[in-house]
């Protein structure tokens, strides 16, 4: 029979030394990111959905401060597990100058350092880096900028880089040998200049060549595009395929606004379907580009487009 005593309860070692550690984990991380708001560590985000990787590019979050530890704070919070990454907040935390004129030569000489420590940041967190988005690789860039850019998104952890597609093929094709030497892929971004065809050339002159195919510009361009074509170019183009940009806009002849997902024309329920059943691996990237309803904000707008894509995905 167990003796009454007024003496306080001692837990066993094991699980004291459990709790111990977990609490000063948490405390440490705390800390140091300046993201958890309590001694509790947050889990990680996971929107992987039957194969489906629903990412989110950083610009979503382009109305909230946005430096380096709050990005991937607004992430974490999104729940959300994978990014492309744009370069500002990230050139930032390495140090860039303020001045431009000197951005160039700073790189073509700085260390790789701390966009691995970003890397690493992010993959703790639960967040694969996908695509890394630098304002470094157009026609006046230098070759050695568009190499910095290459070696920083290998740095934090990714095998593309995404550009806005050129309306000069000279630069698609000098990107591509670049991506060559480096084995770095190129994704090309296309507004609503999109057609079936725009991305051929670029495509044509190397395999390093690859698509960040915008959905919801494809159909809000006009150029006789639609639900059923954008679908059938994703199945003819999946291969070169390193990535979509996820938005619902209202065809050209409906206006082309951005709306909320489920009320424009993009067909996001087919798309999302479509990568579940041929099982594409390029990831989803949620674009979130309409007007944020008053009293909301852009993280829990994010969070309705991956609530919608989860719906959409059974």
């Amino acid at each position: 029979m167990a003796l009454l005593t007024n003496e306080p309860r001692q837990l066993p070692r094991r699980d004291f030394l459990k709790k111990t550690l977990l609490g000063g984990v948490a405390i440490l991380i705390a800390g140091k990111h300046g993201f958890a708001s309590s001694v509790f560590v947050q889990a990680r985000p996971d929107s992987k959905i039957h194969g489906v990787q629903i990412g989110v590019i950083t610009y979503s979050y382009r109305d909230m401060p946005g430096d380096i530890h709050q990005i991937l704070k607004y992430v974490v919070d999104s729940g959300i597990s994978a990014i492309e990454l744009m370069g500002d907040a990230v050139e930032e935390f390495a140090g860039r100058p303020n001045d431009r004129s000197q951005v160039a030569a700073w790189r073509a000489s700085v260390s790789m350092d701390k966009f691995k420590e970003v890397g690493q940041m992010f993959h703790k967190a639960g967040i694969q880096i996908y695509a890394f988005k630098p304002d470094a690789l157009g026609s006046h860039n230098s070759d050695e900028e568009i190499v910095y850019a290459m070696n920083a998104a290998r740095a934090l952890g990714s095998k593309v880089v995404t550009v806005e597609l050129p309306e000069d093929p000279k630069q698609s094709a000098r990107l591509g040998k670049l991506g060559e030497a480096n084995n770095m892929y190129i994704g090309y971004h296309a507004h609503t200049q999109a057609t079936d065809t725009a991305w051929d050339t670029a495509l044509s002159q190397s395999r390093y060549n690859t698509m960040n195919l915008d959905c919801g510009h494809y159909i809000a361009s006009g150029h006789g595009n639609n639900a059923e074509s954008l679908l059938a170019l994703i199945q003819k183009r999946h291969d070169r395929i390193t990535s979509l940009h996820i938005k619902d806009r209202k065809t050209k002849a409906d206006g082309g606004q951005n709306m909320p997902w489920g009320e424009g024309d993009t067909p996001i329920k087919e798309i999302l379907n479509l990568m579940r059943t041929k099982k594409y691996k390029f990831p989803a990237t949620i674009e979130q580009e309409y007007d944020i309803p008053t009293g909301s904000n852009a993280v829990l707008e994010v969070k309705k487009c991956l609530d919608y894509a989860r719906k959409a995905l059974g």
